[in-house]
C-alpha cells in the first residue's frame, strides 16, 4: 500500500506541477466565458447589420408601404428604371441584391415567380426576412379575396403562456428547462472530453516509460498492477483538482454576476430604464439557476466523472502497455471511443426530448455510456435508486475491467518490437 501511495503521489505531482496544467486550470474558465461573450457579440453584430436591398415591383398587389425599412433591411425602390437597368446598377453597387416582383394576378403563381438577384449567396436570415415580407402581403391579399378581415383576424390572436409546476405546487418555467438541458449537455461533454484527454495522458505515460525502459527498473520494486493503478488514480486526482478549481472560479463569477445584475437601477432616464429591464431579465436568469439542485448535480458529477475516468483510463493504460508508440494505438482506439460517442449522441438526441424515456434510462445504466447519459438526465430529476444502481454497475464494471487490464499490462509492458493484435492480447489475458 505504501508503494501504491508513492506512485499515486508521483503521478499526481508530475501533472499538477506542469506549467501547462497550472495555466489552463486558471485560464480555461476565463477563456470559455470570453469565447461565449465573443460569439454572442459577433452574432448580435451580424443580426443588427443593415442590408441594402433594391426592389423592382411590377405587380399591382404590392405597394411601397410593403417595403418599408426593417430592423436589418433598407429597401430602395428601383421600379421606375426597370429590371435590366436595376440589375446593372445593383451588380456594381454595395447592395446585397435585387428583389424582383413580376406582374401576375395569380397569388399562387406570383409567390413562386418572385426572384432575388445577388452577386454572392445571401444569408439565410436575409432570405427568410424577404420571404416573410412577401408572404405577409400575399396572405393579406388572399384573406381579402376570401372575404376575411385581416384586422379582425389579427385581433383574434391570443397570447398563451402555460405556467408550469409540479403536483406539490413548486413552480417551474421554460427557461429553467433550457438551463437543465444546457447543464446536462455541458456535464456530459466535459466528462467525455476529460476521459479522452486524461485517459490519453495515462496511455502516453505508459508508452514513454515502456520505450525508455524505465518501467523495467520500476517493476523490480512494485507490482505491475500497483504501477497501473497508481497511474490511473494519480491522474484522476489531478483531473478532479482541476474540476474543483474550475467550480470555485465559475461559482465566484456567478456570484459576481448575480450581485452586479441585482443592482436597483429602475429610476432615471429611459436609457436607465432599458438597462434596468435587461438587468431584471439577467437577475431572473440567475434566480432560475439558483433553483436548480446545483450541489447534488455537482456531487453526482464527481462520482460519475471518477467512475467513467477510472473505467476508461484502465483501458487506455492497457492499450499503452501493448504498443511501442502512439501510432500503433490507432487500431485500438475506435472500440474505446465508440461508447463515448454513442453516449453523447444518445444524450443529445434522446435525453433532451425524453429524459425519462426507455432509451434514456437504459443507456444511463450501461456502464460505458452512463457517465455521460446519466449526467445529462440528473438535472431533470432522476429517482435516487436509478442513480445508485447506475453507479454500482459503473464501479463493478471498473473493477472487472481493471482486473482484465492488469493482465494485459503485466505482459505488455515488457513486450518490445512486436505489434500486438487482438488475438495476441486475448492470449495475455488468459495467462
Amino acid at each position: 500500500m505504501k508503494k501504491l501511495k508513492l506512485i499515486i503521489e508521483r503521478e499526481f505531482l508530475s501533472k499538477v506541477r506542469n506549467k501547462s496544467f497550472i495555466v489552463m486550470t486558471f485560464l480555461s474558465p476565463l477563456l470559455m466565458i470570453a469565447m461565449i461573450a465573443l460569439v454572442a457579440y459577433l452574432s448580435k453584430s451580424s443580426m443588427e447589420k443593415k442590408n441594402a436591398v433594391a426592389f423592382v415591383n411590377d405587380s399591382s398587389i404590392f405597394t411601397e408601404e410593403d417595403f418599408s425599412n426593417r430592423a436589418t433591411i433598407d429597401f430602395e425602390d428601383m421600379s421606375a428604371i426597370g429590371l435590366e437597368k436595376a440589375k446593372q446598377i445593383v451588380s456594381e453597387s454595395g447592395h446585397k441584391g435585387l428583389l424582383y416582383i413580376p406582374d401576375n394576378n395569380s397569388l399562387e403563381e406570383l409567390g413562386a415567380a418572385i426572384q432575388f438577384y445577388s452577386t454572392e449567396s445571401p444569408g439565410m436570415v436575409l432570405v427568410s426576412e424577404l420571404e416573410n415580407t412577401v408572404k405577409s402581403r400575399l396572405e393579406k391579399e388572399k384573406m381579402m379575396q376570401l372575404g376575411i378581415d385581416p384586422q379582425k383576424l389579427e385581433q383574434s390572436n391570443v397570447q398563451v403562456n402555460i405556467q408550469m409546476a409540479n403536483f406539490s405546487g413548486e413552480k417551474s418555467s421554460k427557461m429553467i428547462n433550457g438551463l437543465k438541458i444546457a447543464i446536462g449537455m455541458a456535464a456530459g461533454y466535459m466528462v467525455m472530453m476529460f476521459i479522452i484527454i486524461y485517459g490519453a495522458m495515462v496511455m502516453r505515460s505508459v508508452i514513454e516509460e515502456k520505450t525508455s525502459r524505465i518501467v523495467e527498473v520500476i517493476i523490480s520494486s512494485v507490482k505491475p498492477f500497483q504501477l497501473m493503478l497508481g497511474k490511473v488514480i494519480g491522474t484522476a486526482g489531478a483531473g478532479l483538482l482541476q474540476f474543483l478549481i474550475w467550480a470555485v472560479i465559475i461559482g465566484i463569477l456567478l456570484f459576481i454576476g448575480s450581485w452586479f445584475f441585482g443592482v436597483d437601477t429602475m429610476s432615471g432616464t429611459n436609457t436607465a430604464q432599458m438597462e434596468a429591464m435587461a438587468q431584471s431579465e439577467a437577475q431572473f436568469a440567475f434566480g432560475e439557476i439558483a433553483q436548480l439542485p446545483l450541489f447534488s448535480i455537482f456531487f453526482w458529477f464527481i462520482l460519475f466523472f471518477l467512475g467513467g475516468y477510472l473505467l476508461y483510463s484502465s483501458i487506455y493504460a492497457a492499450i499503452g502497455s501493448a504498443v511501442d508508440n502512439e501510432t500503433d494505438t490507432q487500431q485500438f482506439m475506435l472500440p474505446v471511443l465508440m461508447p463515448l460517442m454513442i453516449g453523447f449522441y444518445i444524450g443529445f438526441a434522446t435525453v433532451i426530448n425524453d429524459p425519462h424515456g426507455t432509451v434514456s434510462v437504459i443507456f444511463s445504466m450501461i456502464p460505458f455510456t452512463s457517465p455521460i447519459v446519466m449526467l445529462m438526465r440528473i438535472p431533470f430529476g432522476v429517482p435516487w435508486w436509478q442513480i445508485v444502481i447506475s453507479l454500482i454497475l459503473l464501479y463493478v464494471t471498473f473493477f472487472f475491467v481493471i482486473w482484465v487490464a492488469a493482465k494485459i499490462y503485466r505482459v505488455g509492458i515488457l513486450m518490445y518490437g512486436k505489434k500486438a493484435s487482438y488475438k495476441e492480447i486475448y492470449k495475455w489475458i488468459k495467462y
